[in-house]
C-alpha cells in the first residue's frame, strides 16, 4: 500500500451490490460506513454481511463504521412542501400541538423552546433557509425567514451557537447500536457528541452490550469545539463533520477549525478523520472541480488519518470514480510531504517514547521497514500518531478485529499472525510473512518496535532485524 491516507466509503443505492463493494474494495477503499438516519437494520446487516465476504476473499482486512443518527432536531410532515419568500413567518411548534398561522410545522424536540432565545438564528436543511427567532412560547416559536426556500418535511434544524439540552443517544440510536454488535461494527460513532460524558455513555453502551467497536466522536458543533480536548482524550477517533460543524460557525472559520483539530488529535494521539462534501459535484458530475481538488489535498497536506465519502459514494452518479478521484490526491499530495504534526505529539507514556525512537531509527535507514508487533492495537497507533516517513509500516496481531480497527490509521498495513512463545520466533514469522508476499525481500532491514508479553514478561523494545 503506497498510500498513506485511509479512504472511508459511505454505502447506499448507488453502491449497495455485492459487486460494487468488491470493486471499491479493489480501488482502495478501507472503512465502509453505514448511516443509520437513513438505513434500515435488515439492509445494515446485508451490508455488513457482503463487505466481509467481499473483503475475505481477496484477504484484507476491511473495517465496517455503524454512523448513529444522533439527538438530531427535524421538523414534521407537511402535507407539500411551503414555497417560503423573505419576511415570511414560519411555526415551529411541539408535536400535538394546533397552528397558529399559516406556515407551521411540528419539531421533534420538546425541549427546543426552552432552550432557545428570541433573535437567535435557526438554520434548516444544511443552510438551505436562514430564520430569527422572533418570539417564543411554551409551546412554540414563530421565526422570519430571511431568504426564499422551499421547507419541507423532515428537514434538519441547527441552532448555532445555542446550548441544546438532547440526550447523548435516543432510543433509536440504542436501537441501532444493538444492531451494530449483533454485526460485530469496528467503529461507532456518535453524532452530536458535544462533551466527554456523551462519549462515556456510548462507550459504556457498547460494553454493556459485550462489543468491541471503538468509538468515533463526530464534532458538530460549537460545544463540541469548546470541549474537544476532553472529547478527544475520551474517544478512539475523532470526526471534524464539517456540514453541520460548517453551519454552527462562521463558514470562514471552518479551515482554521479544521486544522486546529487535526493537530490537537495529533498532540493527544488520537485518529481523525476529515468528513463531508469532499468532492460534492461529483454526485453529479464525473470529475471534482479544482476547489475540492484543494479541500481534499489540504485535508491530507495536514495528514489526517482517513478522508471519508459521503453523499458522494452512497447516493452519487460516480461512485468508483469518486474514490479512484481521492485515491490519485491523497497519493499526490503525499509525495509532496506534510503539516509534520507528528513533530508534535505528546509523549506522556513509556510506549509512545519507544514508538518515537523505532521511528526515529526507521527513518534514517532508507531501505528498512517499519513492523510493530501488538494485540490491542495502540502501539501500532502510537506509532502511526508519529507520522513516520516509510511507505512499508506492518502492523502484526493475532486478532482479526484488532487488524479491522486499524484500518483507519494512516499508513498502517495489519497483518494477522499468531505469535509465538517467544518474540524472536514471531519475528521470524513475520518476516517469513512479508518475503511470502512479497513485500520484502532477504536481507531487508526490518525496525519492530514491540510490547507484546515475551517469556512472560512485557516489555517495550526495539530490535534491529535483517530478514
Amino acid at each position: 500500500m503506497s498510500r498513506r491516507t485511509k479512504i472511508i466509503v459511505t454505502l447506499g443505492p448507488a453502491t449497495q451490490d455485492e459487486d460494487t463493494i468488491g470493486r471499491l474494495i479493489d480501488l482502495g477503499a478501507n472503512v465502509f460506513r453505514l448511516n443509520m438516519s437513513h438505513a434500515k437494520h435488515a439492509w445494515a446487516a446485508e451490508m455488513t454481511r457482503l463487505v466481509r465476504r467481499q473483503a475475505s476473499d481477496r484477504g484484507v482486512h476491511v473495517a465496517v463504521l455503524f454512523d448513529l443518527t444522533g439527538p438530531s432536531i427535524r421538523t414534521g410532515e407537511v402535507e407539500k412542501p411551503y414555497q417560503l419568500a423573505i419576511g415570511d413567518l414560519v411555526e415551529f411548534r411541539r408535536e400535538g400541538t394546533k397552528p397558529t398561522i399559516p406556515i407551521s410545522t411540528t419539531v421533534n424536540y420538546a425541549g427546543m423552546m426552552d432552550d432557545v432565545s428570541e433573535g437567535s438564528t435557526l438554520v434548516v436543511d444544511n443552510g438551505t433557509l436562514l430564520m430569527q427567532i422572533q418570539s417564543r412560547q411554551d409551546d412554540r416559536i414563530i421565526c422570519e425567514c430571511k431568504n426564499a426556500g422551499e421547507l419541507g418535511s423532515r428537514r434538519h434544524i441547527n441552532l448555532p451557537g445555542t446550548r441544546l439540552n438532547l440526550p447523548a443517544m435516543t432510543d433509536k440510536d440504542r436501537n441501532d447500536l444493538a444492531l451494530a454488535i449483533e454485526c460485530e461494527a469496528d467503529y461507532i460513532a456518535g453524532s452530536f457528541v458535544r462533551d466527554a460524558a456523551h462519549v462515556h455513555e456510548i462507550r459504556r453502551a457498547i460494553e454493556a452490550l459485550e462489543g468491541t467497536a471503538q468509538v468515533v466522536a463526530k464534532i458538530e458543533d460549537q460545544e463540541a469545539v469548546r470541549n474537544i480536548d476532553a472529547i478527544i482524550q475520551a474517544s478512539d477517533v475523532i470526526m471534524i463533520a464539517r456540514g453541520d460543524l460548517g453551519i454552527e460557525v462562521a463558514f470562514e472559520e471552518l479551515p482554521l477549525l479544521q486544522r486546529r483539530i487535526v493537530k490537537r488529535c495529533h498532540e493527544l494521539s488520537r485518529r481523525v478523520i476529515v468528513a463531508t462534501q469532499l468532492l460534492e459535484s461529483m454526485i453529479q458530475n464525473p470529475t471534482p472541480t479544482r476547489a475540492e481538488v484543494t479541500d481534499c489535498s489540504n485535508a491530507v497536506y495536514e495528514e489526517a488519518d482517513a478522508l471519508m465519502l459521503s453523499g458522494e459514494t452512497s447516493v452519487g452518479k460516480h461512485p468508483l470514480r469518486c474514490v479512484d478521484a481521492l485515491i490519485r490526491i491523497a497519493s499526490r499530495i503525499e509525495r509532496s510531504g506534510g503539516m509534520g504534526y507528528g513533530q508534535g505529539v505528546l509523549l506522556r507514556e513509556e510506549r509512545q517514547k519507544t514508538a518515537r525512537a523505532a521511528v526515529t531509527l526507521v527513518d534514517s535507514m532508507p531501505d528498512a521497514r517499519l513492523v510493530v508487533l501488538t494485540r490491542r492495537g495502540v502501539l501500532a497507533n502510537h506509532t502511526a500518531m508519529l507520522r513516520p516517513r516509510t511507505r512499508e509500516f506492518y502492523a502484526f496481531t493475532p486478532s482479526e478485529i484488532v487488524c479491522r480497527q486499524l484500518a483507519i490509521s494512516r499508513n498502517v498495513r495489519a497483518l494477522r499472525l499468531p505469535f509465538a512463545a517467544s518474540i524472536d520466533e514471531t519475528i521470524k514469522r513475520a518476516a517469513a510473512l512479508l518475503i511470502e508476499r512479497g513485500h520484502i525481500t532477504p536481507g531487508t532491514p526490518m525496525v519492530i518496535v514491540s510490547d507484546i508479553l515475551s517469556d512472560h514478561i512485557a516489555a517495550n523494545s526495539i530490535i534491529l532485524h535483517h530478514a
